[in-house]
């Protein structure tokens, strides 16, 4: 369990949330994506100006809207980029993510020869050289302002999305269909790949380790819970390990539905799950979530583009009334693109300063 000593206000209400101490408020956060920006540029810097309380730390003029030096991601750039591990993504729209559009497992007669040109976990990141000294010198600056010291140290789709990046989807479902045993020492190189990078990560003592991967489709898990469990579990085991050995948080990132799976993400050691409201129901998340680990929500980002204002603020109150605990345990997250209109981006922010009873800024310290 991490301490509250040392905190600031914002970062002990976070921990409280986290550990079912009854925080003063509920934590919540706007999330967005560069294109958001890159579209609305002026005019969406007003309205963060204008929610202080959602957005506490951000000064006019932090975002330059064309973005000169990038998105810390080639990815986010039009044109094509090849991974640490082969697989080649392509985008067709700046400030929006790529997807993989050439796997070079595609064909297990690759495997012999892909072996020979494997990441190394210590040196090798998502796009290039994993900076050490960056991310120390990241933690450390976030634990002198007394803020959480969050680190990430794969990226978003570690190890089931790796499978079908290296493999592809299709190939991926009939090998599990078929039980390959080559997809088994392919499953152990990502393994320890994983493994290997949680533990070096771990050596600086983050706060919090963020994991990002979507396990879900729209309305059921691409797998059978069984099959999830041979393939997937054992691997999360393994990679949290070096995280709930110290006893630190994991958070973990989920797109899709996932509720046969929660009580076993629960066991592998995911202390703050970041679940999809539609794709698993508030009631689904009641019965599976609420309670047995604190949920950051991730409300409807399928309805924000096509809802009314009114609709917004009633969906967001919907949710918190029903997954609220004046113990803790929730948060709440929205994440919008840009074709999210700004009229319900304002909605958004009121609801969640309405609902989350959210603080001054000046009082965060």
């Amino acid at each position: 369990m991490i301490s509250y000593s040392g905190k600031n206000r914002a970062a002990v209400n976070w921990l409280k949330a986290m550990y079912f101490d009854s925080p003063e408020w509920t934590p919540c956060n706007v999330g967005t994506l560069p294109a958001v920006w890159i579209k609305h540029r002026e005019a969406f810097e007003a309205l963060v100006l204008e929610h202080p309380r959602v957005f506490p730390a951000y000064k006019k003029g932090s975002v330059d809207f064309d973005f000169p030096n990038g998105f810390g991601a080639p990815t986010y750039e039009p044109g094509r980029y090849t991974d640490c591990w082969g697989s080649v993504w392509e985008n067709i729209m700046r400030g929006m993510e790529a997807q993989v559009v050439v796997e070079p497992l595609s064909e297990w007669s690759a495997f012999e020869n892909w072996k020979k040109h494997l990441p190394d976990p210590i040196k090798n990141f998502e796009w290039g050289p994993r900076d050490l000294t960056a991310l120390a010198e990241g933690i450390a600056q976030a634990k002198r302002r007394g803020d959480m010291a969050w680190a990430r140290c794969l990226m978003h789709g570690h190890f089931f999305m790796r499978l079908y990046y290296l493999r592809g989807f299709e190939n991926l479902m009939v090998d599990i269909a078929t039980d390959e045993p080559l997809l088994r020492e392919l499953a152990e190189i990502v393994t320890c790949y994983n493994v290997a990078a949680v533990a070096k990560v771990m050596e600086y003592e983050p706060d919090m380790i963020y994991f990002g991967e979507d396990l879900g489709m729209q309305t059921s898990l691409p797998i059978s819970p069984a099959a999830w469990r041979k393939l997937v579990k054992p691997s999360y085991i393994r990679t949290f390990a070096p995280v709930v050995a110290k006893g630190f948080p994991v958070y973990l990132h989920s797109d899709g539905h996932i509720l046969e799976i929660i009580a076993d993400l629960i066991e592998t050691g995911v202390t703050v799950l970041n679940p999809q409201i539609r794709a698993n129901g508030l009631e689904g998340l009641q019965k599976y979530a609420k309670g047995k680990v604190a949920i950051n929500q991730d409300l409807d980002r399928q309805l924000f583009p096509f809802a009314t204002p009114a609709q917004i603020e009633d969906h967001i109150g919907e949710v918190f009334e029903g997954l609220y605990d004046p113990k803790g345990g929730l948060m709440l997250l929205a994440e919008v693109g840009p074709e999210v209109p700004l009229a319900n981006v304002h909605a958004i922010c009121r609801a969640l300063e309405k609902v989350c009873k959210l603080p001054e800024p000046k009082n965060l310290v």
